[in-house]
């Protein structure tokens, strides 16, 4: 099928990284993709090489006759198309499913909402559509081949091939934030045992750079990583720090220990999305160790003081495993995706 992918860049890369995954992996199963973005300046490095099956668009050219309008019209995270290609998908003589791609979140809402109709003042109907951690929502993004790709990685030789090598002595820290992480606090933690820091561009290089660092510690600044590097660096870490919901996800297929900055909101509803999800991961973990990792998220969150130091680290893998072991039992996007756009072209006649 031809699916229109809608996504607009507010302020960080993780809507276009989204959707930028999303779009390649629909193409890998031999779906057709036009991606319509409003600044798709990112995918230069995030994804060189593009992808056959997708095509990348202007934002502003959205308009297409409705005789050649795809199947299926997504629009990432409430971004409303272009009245203009509504109009035509209005007039097509089988309209596409429309589809919002909502935020993902372990609220409780999430399953209650997902898969709900929006009836617009079109005639046409808009369906929610929630990734999310149980079998009631639609799953998380994860590519055909991940973890085989996984089982035969180096991560030693992949290191020392980009001049990240740590020294035998060294664990290894990927840090990915946003800027009110509380970097400064946070140095003298990771320097308790002798430490690499690999260290996303962005906010935290340039606040490290004004910063001194305790003995132990040693980074590297990162260049922009095309989107596997990023997984292969998220696979080499001892500890990986992210942010937002692309590299959120990415982490929890890793497996490793992980810190997750949500994203900051004015009202202070990220610290309630931030414990819905807690609440899932650490649902089966002993006390003690669900303790620490809370502490340690919310002292990263800057809901909480700065924990005196980091949860056992082999549990934490352990538990970090565990989780993503639950997570592949359930339903990945892209076939609930596809599953939910055959059920509705079948049931939805030609006009």
């Amino acid at each position: 099928m031809r699916w229109e992918i809608f996504c607009r860049v507010i302020d960080n890369h993780g809507d276009l990284g989204f959707c930028w995954r999303l779009a390649a992996e629909l193409a890998a199963r031999s779906e057709r993709i036009r991606l319509w973005v409003d600044d798709a300046s990112a995918l230069a490095w995030m994804a060189p090489a593009g992808a056959a099956g997708v095509d990348v668009r202007r934002w502003d050219e959205a308009l297409v006759p409705p005789a050649a309008l795809g199947e299926v019209v997504i629009e990432a995270y409430g971004c409303d198309p272009p009245p203009a290609f509504v109009e035509a998908m209005s007039c097509a003589r089988q309209p596409p499913v429309w589809i919002n791609l909502e935020y993902l979140s372990a609220e409780d809402y999430v399953e209650r909402s997902h898969r709900l109709p929006s009836p617009q003042a079109s005639g046409l109907v808009k369906w929610f559509f929630y990734p999310g951690f149980t079998p009631r929502t639609g799953g998380l993004l994860r590519e055909q081949g991940l973890f085989a790709a996984m089982a035969g990685f180096d991560r030693r030789a992949w290191l020392s091939a980009r001049g990240f090598a740590p020294q035998p002595h060294e664990r290894v820290f990927s840090l990915f934030a946003y800027a009110q992480a509380p970097l400064a606090d946070w140095l003298p933690l990771f320097a308790q045992q002798p430490t690499l820091l690999l260290v996303a561009p962005g906010p935290l290089q340039r606040q490290l750079r004004g910063l001194r660092l305790p003995a132990g510690l040693r980074v590297v600044e990162l260049p922009w990583l095309t989107q596997p590097d990023y997984d292969r660096l998220l696979w080499s870490c001892d500890l990986n720090a992210v942010r937002g919901e692309d590299s959120f996800v990415r982490a929890q297929w890793a497996g490793q220990p992980m810190l997750w900055q949500i994203y900051p909101q004015h009202d202070h509803a990220h610290a309630g999305k931030l414990q819905a999800w807690l609440a899932r991961l650490l649902q089966d973990a002993p006390e003690p160790l669900a303790q620490a990792i809370r502490e340690a998220h919310q002292g990263w969150n800057g809901l909480g003081p700065v924990p005196c130091k980091l949860p056992d680290p082999a549990a934490w893998r352990g538990l970090q495993q565990g989780w993503r072991d639950r997570l592949l039992g359930q339903p990945e996007l892209t076939s609930s995706l596809l599953g939910f756009v055959a059920a509705k072209r079948a049931a939805q006649p030609e006009r």
